[in-house]
């Protein structure tokens, strides 16, 4: 970084690398008493002077303006500006304090970085096009296909993803006949062929992990900014130079989430399908693993701080750049633009959402600490981030504590979907909006993003052996769960908690069915030889698994699964229900939720074949609003979805 003083005195232009979070910082200095917390015709001049002299900047070095930012500073008050979307943006006058500077000084860190964390750096690096990504993508495809041809946990874990993502999509239908053909062009680019729709379903495993590789990797160098220096943070150049057992050691702790928890990061990572690698390890995926950390030792968080708006669309813009839209939409992917969802958001509630409060306004404090949201398919989570985004500034301009504040939004932004990637995805994006306060957390948290179904949500049996039964099914076998554990408020998460530390220290069952009947406080009529027989089986059967190497995430699976009949009930409910068309849906899928089309009675629904409705969107829409305001929805509550009129007369 260096300081060139130009023609004028008045100014310093501080230069920075060129895919640094900035280029090019303008210092406008003013005699001490100019700037004025209310701006005068002095102050208004000092800040065109400072845009006058970034737009020079601009256009004479051809620099993007987004990379270009300014300071006027009279020794009392300082004026931060920057260029967002088409036009310039000056913030109010602050007086110069220890927060303020040490945001300027920030700023000019940011001149020094390394690169900078863009979707467009990013892009750059570890797009398809890359060798990079080229040679990671083969060797994990080649891996998988080594370790799908044997008993064991990848298999497990492959078709357990292929039960949830399949909820979605059938693959056999989605890139059957002419489908195939742009996705085996486009897969050509990372040296490979496919010529099935299994071979296609087998390469979009492969892409998910590899997406979701880089996610969890860059959410262990975003926190490492914030609690490395007592934690340790990952020095990645060293970690690409560990031997082969350290480097596969490292991940797995990151992979279990370990690396997370020692932060408080409680469920950021639970040990998901995307960890499969580590069972398959080659000399092929070490490699390639080497050279994805080599360069992201290269990147510097401090953009999360100073680009909060870049940050925020930073994996929906990688995951369009790795994917081609007409891929995407074969997949039934269409991701809600932040504009169009803001949009909602303020028709949703114009009062949270729009205009600058009082700092004085108690009713929008006390709102702003109680108010619930839920977006029950909410993808890489633009909703539930938009949602924080405004807390945030609320918090700031009420003046409300860090702590507080932090505690009300992991109370009350929750979201839900059944995309293993896109919850991984919408879990790393919630931390990233969450990060400057993690400070101030008060013990352990977790993000309240779940793997769950808003439609399909587990239920209780009705016949005289199923009544007070729940059931799970995984690729591991159904898993019965004792009605008594889930129908209490905040009981089942408490259960899974000590299911899994009880499985991972392998007590005896025994032991295990007194912890849980003292922890949960369970009454004797409660605590019956059925519940406690069905918990014994379904301990036991976990048990089982973890000592055969496959326990993998099942029990958290478990947690996530049921989050719709834990999390209670929400003031807003508002997302972008996902757009699949009826007859791509599997035909068990389908049929799971025949009885849901009958009891309400929706137009065009299941009458035995397919729906009337040509398009699932329409029904799908219609079905989990019925769904989600019967079971989510609070009396006098407000619910708001981007969707097609005719869905909802």
């Amino acid at each position: 970084m260096g300081l060139e003083p130009l023609a004028r005195a008045e100014y310093t232009l501080a230069q920075g690398r060129a895919d640094a979070i900035f280029n090019r910082l303008v210092i406008e200095y003013e005699r001490p008493g100019v700037l004025k917390p209310k701006p005068d015709a002095a102050t208004r001049h000092a800040v065109q002077q400072v845009k006058d002299y970034l737009s020079g900047i601009a256009q004479r070095e051809r620099h993007a303006k987004e990379r270009l930012a300014g300071v006027a500073f009279d020794g009392r008050y300082l004026i931060f500006v920057r260029h967002m979307g088409e036009r310039w943006v000056e913030e109010p006058p602050v007086e110069a304090n220890p927060h303020s500077l040490k945001r300027f000084l920030t700023w000019l860190a940011g001149l020094a970085s390394g690169i900078a964390l863009t979707s467009e750096n990013l892009n750059r690096d570890f797009s398809i096009e890359q060798l990079r990504t080229q040679t990671i993508l083969r060797g994990l495809y080649q891996a998988l296909e080594k370790a799908l041809a044997e008993e064991g946990l990848v298999r497990q874990l492959f078709e357990q993803w292929r039960i949830f993502f399949s909820e979605a999509i059938d693959y056999s239908e989605t890139f059957g006949g002419r489908k195939l053909e742009p996705l085996k062009k486009w897969v050509r680019k990372a040296g490979l062929h496919i010529q099935t729709p299994e071979e296609a379903e087998r390469f979009f495993f492969v892409l998910h992990t590899y997406f979701a590789l880089l996610a969890k990797l860059l959410a262990w160098l975003a926190l490492s900014r914030h609690m490395g220096v007592r934690l340790g943070a990952p020095v990645f150049s060293a970690l690409a130079a560990a031997d082969g057992e350290t480097l596969q050691k490292r991940l797995g702790e990151m992979e279990s989430g370990g690396i997370f928890r020692q932060y408080g990061i409680l469920n950021l990572l639970e040990g998901d399908f995307f960890a499969w690698y580590l069972h398959a390890w080659s000399s092929e995926v070490e490699r390639a693993l080497r050279a994805l950390i080599e360069r992201l030792d290269e990147y510097d968080p401090t953009t999360l701080s100073l680009f909060p708006e870049e940050t925020r669309d930073l994996f929906k813009k990688l995951y369009h750049y790795l994917l081609p839209r007409e891929i995407r939409h074969n997949l039934g992917e269409y991701y809600t633009p932040d504009w169009l969802a803001w949009r909602l958001l303020v028709q949703l509630d114009n009062t949270f959402f729009a205009g600058t409060p009082s700092p004085n306004d108690e009713k929008l404090r006390q709102k702003l600490l109680s108010t619930r949201f839920l977006d029950p398919a909410c993808g890489s989570g633009t909703f539930p981030v938009l949602v924080i985004g405004r807390m945030l500034e609320l918090g700031r301009l009420l003046m409300v504590p860090e702590r507080d504040l932090l505690e009300a939004i992991l109370k009350n932004v929750v979201g839900f979907d059944l995309n293993p990637l896109a919850v991984l995805t919408a879990r790393v994006n919630y931390l990233l909006a969450i990060s400057d306060l993690l400070q101030y957390r008060q013990g352990d948290i977790t993000i309240p993003i779940y793997l769950a179904d808003s439609v399909r949500t587990p239920a209780e049996g009705q016949d005289l052996f199923s009544q007070g039964i729940f059931v799970f099914p995984t690729a591991v076998g159904d898993f019965q769960v004792p009605a008594v554990l889930v129908t209490a408020p905040k009981r089942f998460d408490r259960f899974c908690e000590i299911l899994e530390s009880s499985i991972r220290s392998e007590v005896d069952p025994q032991a295990f069915l007194e912890r849980t009947r003292r922890e949960l406080d369970l009454n004797p009529s409660e605590w019956d030889d059925n519940a406690r027989k069905l918990a014994e089986e379904l301990y036991n059967k976990l048990l089982d698994l973890h000592r055969r190497g496959l326990n993998g995430l099942w029990a958290r699976l478990l947690k996530n699964n049921f989050a719709p009949l834990t999390v209670g009930r929400f003031d807003y409910i508002v997302g972008n229900p996902p757009w699949i068309n009826w007859e791509h849906l599997p035909d068990e899928y389908r049929e799971s939720i025949k009885h849901l089309w009958l009891r309400y009675r929706i137009a065009g629904s299941y009458t035995g074949g397919r729906p009337r409705l040509g398009a699932v969107k329409v029904d799908i829409s219609a079905l989990m609003t019925y769904i989600v305001v019967d079971n989510l929805l609070k009396n006098g509550g407000k619910l708001g979805f981007v969707g097609r009129v005719r869905n909802y007369v």
